[in-house]
């Protein structure tokens, strides 16, 4: 058992890290569940599908409203407090959600400013927790450390948590809310028992000055502004392609609702091959390197979902492109936490959120007008011509993005 832990977690990445770890893992669990159980609670307490779509919504509005005063927050205070009442902040809501619910006062109106209000305090949590690995950890360790991270997020909150919350909500309502609550809650005690080292403040002001600030050091410094960039070009095309996926894989290629979630199972199945194949593809090949690889896969994923009709062959895509999702995705979290003075940590990840969630969601708009108009497949190709497009322009600077100390 020893030999098992010192493989997954060595001793090298620290105690505090492994209390981090552990928190990570349980509310990324806690937050899986919620995952089906927030819009199927919606489901079971009204038929108006405007109510039941903003279920939706307000998992991805919040990141947008309040992710830059998140990241101010964590750049201002002590991290280790703000993810400790964020998090007890979204036990409380859980708490009175969970008592209505048990005595029939749970009108859909009140689902849906909890489920908003638990959406917003993990804004603040979330963001903040990213800053924390490279407080606690070397620089050349980050990868190992980030890779556990993502694979707690990839494992519990994509894979194991939704169909457990389907499962404890067909068993009773209540039951996937006092799991998150349990979860939300140990998450708590475990990141207690993290101990930071003192931060290195920088000067404070203004909040609106400091959001600049951090949107100016993002801008003036070429390694970060590119990955920035590039997260933002590249979910403006992934939102496009994946925001019709239900429509796609019911018309194109003939799955029903099961087949669908096929599809995202089969993403987060290749997601864990990636997290075991991460450390031996990064001790042989540079992260530039992967970055490029990564996005080549992701733009060749896009042509061949326009132009195939069957399910294997798109299920053999969505397997490939869960792998190449959990490697860029760490890879780009490893080389933004290098590159970042701590003091700004907070506020450039805000900006990563915002450009994120801001390219899914004009992603998303494009894409619904394109199928609209020009059928389901539209949003793929568009995907495709949009990102080659933009691969040509910025293949030179790949390679100075992972090893710029600037």
């Amino acid at each position: 058992m020893l030999a098992v832990a010192e493989r997954l977690v060595p001793a090298r990445l620290g105690g505090p890290f492994r209390w981090l770890l552990a928190s990570s893992w349980t509310t990324n669990f806690g937050d899986g569940v919620a995952v089906a159980a927030g819009p199927l609670l919606v489901a079971s307490l009204t038929g108006d599908a405007f109510l039941i779509s903003l279920a939706a919504l307000l998992r991805w509005a919040p990141p947008l409203l309040f992710g830059l005063y998140a990241g101010v927050l964590s750049d201002r205070h002590d991290r280790r407090r703000i993810v400790m009442l964020a998090d007890g902040s979204r036990a409380v809501v859980l708490a009175v959600m969970i008592a209505a619910l048990a005595t029939g006062h749970l009108t859909a109106a009140g689902a849906l400013v909890a489920l908003g209000l638990l959406a917003t305090a993990e804004v603040f949590a979330d963001n903040t927790a990213a800053t924390l690995a490279p407080m606690l950890v070397a620089r050349d360790d980050l990868t190992l450390a980030n890779a556990r991270l993502q694979f707690g997020f990839l494992s519990l909150n994509q894979l194991a948590g939704p169909p457990i919350g389907a499962a404890l909500f067909a068993a009773g309502r209540t039951w996937p809310f006092v799991t998150e609550a349990v979860l939300v809650v140990a998450g708590v005690l475990l990141v207690a028992r993290v101990r930071l080292p003192a931060p290195k403040s920088g000067e404070r002001t203004h909040a609106l000055r400091e959001i600049r600030e951090g949107f100016v050091w993002t801008v003036r410094h070429p390694a970060v502004r590119t990955l920035v960039l590039t997260i933002l070009i590249f979910n403006v095309t992934f939102g496009a392609a994946w925001s019709v996926l239900v429509i796609y894989s019911s018309e194109r290629l003939g799955l029903g609702a099961i087949g669908f979630g096929l599809l995202t199972t089969v993403s987060a199945v290749g997601g864990l091959l990636g997290t075991g194949l991460y450390g031996w593809i990064t001790a042989r090949v540079s992260l530039g390197n992967v970055m490029r690889a990564g996005l080549i896969i992701e733009t060749l994923t896009h042509l061949a979902l326009a132009l195939t009709t069957s399910p294997v062959v798109a299920l053999c895509v969505f397997f490939v492109f869960g792998a190449h999702a959990f490697i860029w995705g760490t890879t780009s979290i490893t080389v933004r936490q290098r590159a970042v003075p701590e003091h700004l940590q907070g506020r450039v990840t805000s900006v990563n959120t915002i450009c994120v969630f801001g390219g899914l969601v004009v992603g998303s708009a494009v894409g619904g007008v394109l199928a609209t108009h020009f059928g389901v497949t539209a949003p793929f190709w568009f995907a495709f011509a949009g990102s080659a497009v933009f691969l040509v322009l910025l293949w030179p600077q790949l390679t100075r993005i992972a090893h710029d100390e600037a």
